[in-house]
């Protein structure tokens, strides 16, 4: 019974119970629970706290501070570069070939002599200017078979929107403007030019702008069923070849596009003359030269004034409308 003795002597420990083994004083201490192999996120901060207490860095201008190094690496360096450089080369092709000249005043000074407009002819003024309509890339870019990429056919939309393009070197029949009657020819001129061209592309090379506010250009045009296909043909020089026009003669405005072109036109007209083509079956033909004098569009070469009698109905008006500088003076004159 020495047992129960002890137990009643005020024991806290049951004698018999087995479950918890007696304490022992070198397993008071409490281990840490859920412990792993790195430490955790508040510690890497309680660590950076204290680094940064002893050390004494600002951090929030550490943080804000931008780091431009970080462009000068190759892994950055190279895609920018390459990126930009893709871009501006993509600007400057669509500046130089792709953007679209609305009309002549649109073309930039530095583009003559050095670049061609490929267009489609709307429409044929005279034997030797027409309307162009600027396609920068064709049918490469979308020109003509894109729904967006039209060649308007309403001359409402073609208002203000096509470039007025003369014919380099040559001078064809006038037809009948402001009162003045046809020349001889110009007709048939007009129609062959017409059928020529009309609703065709062709490219024109451009030299600069004459008086008219016209773009004179040497203008091409390939056909497919020429031989050979495709062949690129001066329509100034097919022109003179068919006796439908003549050299450009003139006191001053006179462009060929190099002195190649006017060897060539030159001696493609000498060549019509012989054969008597065209305008040079008549051997009383008025050239268009003289046939501008004679109607007061242009004077004479040698600078001299056109007589009275011969002034057309253009000079006329400007004469009346005009006041003689000497008039004046000759009343003043009189007066006396």
């Amino acid at each position: 019974m020495g047992w129960w003795a002890s137990w009643s002597s005020g024991s806290g420990q049951d004698p018999e119970d087995r479950s918890t083994p007696p304490s022992d004083s070198s397993h008071t201490e409490e281990k840490p629970k859920n412990r792993w192999l790195w430490p955790s996120s508040t510690d890497s901060d309680r660590a950076a706290r204290a680094a940064s207490s002893q050390t004494g860095v600002d951090w929030n201008s550490k943080l804000n501070a931008f780091d431009w190094k970080q462009f000068t690496e190759p892994r950055n360096l190279i895609p920018n570069v390459l990126l930009t450089g893709g871009i501006l080369f993509v600007v400057y092709v669509h500046q130089r070939f792709l953007r679209r000249v609305p009309e002549a005043t649109a073309i930039s000074p530095a583009d003559f002599r050095k670049r061609s407009l490929l267009g489609q002819v709307t429409s044929v003024g005279d034997g030797d200017n027409f309307r162009l309509y600027h396609t920068p890339g064709g049918r490469l870019v979308g020109w003509g078979w894109l729904p967006w990429m039209k060649v308007p056919t309403d001359k409402k939309e073609l208002k203000d929107r096509t470039i007025h393009i003369r014919l380099a070197g040559i001078d064809a029949p006038e037809l009948s403007h402001f009162g003045r009657p046809a020349q001889p020819y110009a007709h048939e001129a007009h129609q062959w030019l017409t059928s020529y061209l009309l609703n065709r592309r062709v490219r024109a090379h451009i030299h600069r702008v004459d008086q008219y506010k016209r773009v004179i250009a040497t203008v091409y045009v390939r056909n497919m069923l020429d031989f050979p296909p495709f062949r690129r043909r001066d329509v100034s020089l097919e022109m003179l070849k068919r006796g439908l026009a003549t050299i450009y003669e003139a006191k001053s405005g006179v462009e060929f596009g190099g002195e190649e072109n006017e060897r060539a036109y030159r001696a493609a007209e000498q060549d019509a003359k012989q054969r008597g083509r065209g305008l040079w079956k008549d051997k009383n033909f008025e050239s268009p030269r003289e046939y501008k004098i004679r109607m007061g569009i242009e004077y004479p070469l040698d600078g001299g004034h056109q007589n009275k009698n011969s002034e057309g109905t253009l000079s006329t008006l400007t004469r009346w409308l005009t006041p003689s500088r000497d008039a004046p003076r000759k009343r003043g004159q009189k007066e006396r």
